[in-house]
């Protein structure tokens, strides 16, 4: 299991995305934080910008079409696309998870 980070610059983005995860089925659950601020180097300057952090939980088989996938559906012209294995997950969770994603 993975857990993929991504970034957008506004909460109706966030949930937008969100949906359109679900219902590809690229994750089976995918959680839209609230505003936090972000500092980043971005064309030659730091750059301090309100952003929502999108977690999204899914499997490595599914990451390179769910990179794809946000890569054609985000704002951004480099969205921020991160996944962390998952070394420890409960079993009813990840039963949950293969049930929704096959």
């Amino acid at each position: 299991m993975l857990v993929i980070l991504t970034t957008t610059p506004d909460f109706e983005e966030a949930e937008s995305l969100a949906r359109k995860i679900i219902a590809e089925k690229l994750a089976a659950c995918v959680q839209v934080l609230p505003p936090m601020t972000s500092f980043y180097f971005w064309e030659g300057e730091v750059q301090k910008e309100p952003e929502h952090l999108i977690l999204i939980k899914t499997f490595s088989t599914k990451f390179a079409e769910l990179e794809k996938f946000i890569q054609a559906n985000h704002s951004y012209d480099v969205p921020e696309i991160v996944a962390l294995p998952s070394s420890e997950v409960s079993e009813s969770y990840l039963d949950w998870i293969k049930n929704y994603l096959g």
